[in-house]
């Protein structure tokens, strides 16, 4: 990508507009690579009307013609993936294979965002009373907005934006500061699709353009993904405004090891849960709870396999891992590391030392804590980073309590061969999203993403039957006909 300033895409077109900018890092190299322009109320304002103009007619749309633009955008959006990965791997530092792969798994939710016809058919009944038929339909809600987080600048707009544009709505979206340039490939692809100019616009800015999105009026719904602070001020101050909201906030997920679990397994989905993506992302597994006395043989092969994960920029085809986003936030991991560590746990690989954190870039290396408690600011907090902590566990009724009494609750896993200590698992853990055998339980588009407690705040999940439940609103009708034979009474109508 060459451009210098990053604008604003309203009506179809970019515009270049707002006094205040901001500086994108390539967090590989540590440098500003271009700027950004903030929105204020003028632009958000300018966004919501032309997504309003562009949805009175997009709403009324037959859903064949909104089935075929959707297919049209998954294909022209996977011709052009190349163009997304590398703005991905540019601005966040995500190395290419995992930028493919976030890239792979929103390109899912366009797949089913093009099962609209089948998702947004209503329910009839006939002769609910003598005469009397009864229907529901769902309608869109008009102008709804997305504010995403900078740790997946495609997956989590396509999480909401194909969504809500099938189900009829106008979609304003607000990227991260930190990466504002593949959300802008995203909107002008679905105008290439055949999409109406203006019904997916993409304003750029920090906290005052979010709260420009808050209080304007004519935007009905609300999706946030982020830390869990924001993610409840977003909620109330939307809720407040008489939006829907859906706000999605930080987690600390658990992955429990049972004594009988497979070491290889244990190993391998250690790593790749917790140092993918540079552990910057909500379902990173962050903590690992080893249940028995026996666990120094799972903490060895996961050591040992921690010593070849390739450290690297996206331009390395062969980096498996790539940087923090900020030098702030990379200093605030290594401060949650050397306070666990001055509280007495034990750095058995820190990442701290790893060669390319002495460089240029905002490197940390996969980091290993054993003797974690939940006394230490490493466990409160979401680390949002390369680190992994272990703790330890009695048997699978501590393990349980230790995991419920978290105040976030977004993913969960247990790793065992025992279908009974599995099922028990599963059906107590107070998570929104549970793993067997599997670290990482991002469902599949066509189910929904969220969590419990800390971790969301609202009624529904992300995409799935939710996001369109969330994106429209339903009418029930009750119909008669003249001649059906049904009178009118003043008592309360029943179906007798």
């Amino acid at each position: 990508m060459s451009q210098d300033l990053v604008g604003h895409y309203i009506g179809g077109r970019s515009v270049v507009e707002g006094d205040r900018r901001g500086q994108v890092f390539n967090p590989a190299l540590g440098e500003v690579v271009r700027e950004v322009c903030f929105a204020d109320a003028d632009i958000v304002g300018a966004a919501v009307d032309a997504a309003e103009s562009a949805q009175s007619g997009w709403g009324e749309e037959s859903l064949a013609r909104r089935q075929r633009v959707m297919f049209s955008y998954r294909d022209i959006l996977q011709n052009n993936s190349r163009r997304i990965v590398d703005a991905i791997g540019e601005e966040h530092g995500k190395v290419s294979g995992d930028a493919a792969g976030e890239f792979a798994r929103g390109l899912e939710v366009v797949e089913f965002a093009c099962s609209l016809p089948q998702v947004l058919k209503g329910q009839y009944s006939e002769s609910v009373s003598r005469g009397v038929d009864a229907y529901s339909v769902r309608f869109p809600l008009g102008v709804v907005a997305g504010i995403t987080p900078f740790n997946f600048p495609a997956m989590v707009p396509l999480w909401m934006a194909p969504i809500a544009l099938a189900a009829g709505n106008g979609f304003v979206l607000k990227p991260s500061e930190k990466v504002p340039s593949a959300a802008l490939v995203l909107a002008e692809l679905f105008v290439e699709a055949g999409g109406p100019p203006g019904l997916f616009n993409v304003v750029q800015g920090d906290q005052e353009a979010v709260g420009e999105i808050l209080a304007h009026p004519k935007i009905k719904a609300v999706s946030f993904v982020g830390s869990t602070a924001v993610a409840r001020s977003i909620y109330e101050r939307g809720t407040q405004a008489g939006k829907r909201v859906q706000a999605l906030g930080g987690a600390k997920n658990h992955m429990v090891v049972l004594p009988d679990a497979d070491p290889d397994l244990v190993s391998d989905s250690a790593v790749a849960a917790a140092f993918g993506s540079s552990g910057e992302r909500c379902m990173a597994i962050s903590v690992m709870v080893i249940v028995g006395e026996h666990g120094d043989d799972y903490l060895d092969a996961i050591a040992a396999k921690m010593e070849n994960v390739r450290v690297g920029s996206a331009l390395d085809a062969r980096a498996e891992m790539g940087p923090l986003i900020t030098a702030a936030h990379r200093e605030r991991v290594g401060s949650l590391v050397g306070q666990a560590e001055s509280m007495g746990a034990k750095i058995l690989v820190d990442g701290r030392n790893h060669p390319m954190a002495q460089g240029p870039g905002f490197f940390f290396g996969p980091t290993l804590i054993d003797g974690v408690t939940s006394e230490m600011e490493a466990y409160k907090q979401e680390i949002f980073g390369p680190v992994l902590l272990v703790m330890r566990a009695a048997d699978l009724t501590d393990a349980i309590e230790l995991v419920n009494r978290n105040p976030y609750a977004n993913g969960a896993a247990i790793f065992t061969e025992s279908g009974g200590a599995a099922r028990r698992f599963v059906r107590s853990i107070d998570s929104g999203m549970v793993g067997v055998n599997v670290p990482i339980p991002v469902p599949v588009a066509y189910h929904s993403f969220g969590g419990f407690k800390n971790s969301l705040f609202g009624d529904t999940h992300v995409h799935g039957e939710e996001g369109f439940r969330f994106y429209t609103r339903a009418k029930a009708i009750t119909q008669r006909w003249a001649g059906e034979g049904s009178t009118a009474t003043l008592h309360f109508v029943t179906n007798n």
